[in-house]
């Protein structure tokens, strides 16, 4: 086995216990599940929306799914400090939104200074 096989291999592993797993039969009518939830953080500019899945919802695991840029899906504890932190980041409105934005009358009186000789 390859020196860097290891840790791949183990990080695929870890990857593949957080991803929602659709619901087999049973009672449980939820679309898709979690089987787990990973307790060690994701970074916040890999993910760009959340939702969430809870007992509620018919899922055994209640969690919070990470959706990445790449648009993997990462289920998370949502007791976790750090979900709760993430998820407000993600709930924030984005910093362009709240620029005020130049009406046509204002551009049109900005002063334009003639060039002619």
């Amino acid at each position: 086995m390859a020196l860097g096989a290891g840790p791949l291999l183990a990080f695929s592993l870890l990857l593949l216990g957080t991803f929602p797993a659709p619901a087999l039969g049973g009672a449980n009518d939820a679309e898709d599940c979690c089987l787990s939830v990973t307790q060690r953080p994701i970074p916040g500019n890999i993910v760009k929306a959340f939702r969430y899945l809870l007992l509620k919802d018919g899922c055994r695991v209640p969690a919070v799914v990470f959706t990445t840029l790449r648009g993997y899906q990462i289920c998370a504890a949502p007791d976790q400090p750090w979900v709760q932190r993430l998820i407000r980041r993600l709930k924030k409105p984005p910093a362009e939104a709240s620029l005020t934005l130049l009406s046509p009358s204002s551009i049109l009186q900005t002063p334009v200074q003639d060039s002619s000789p």
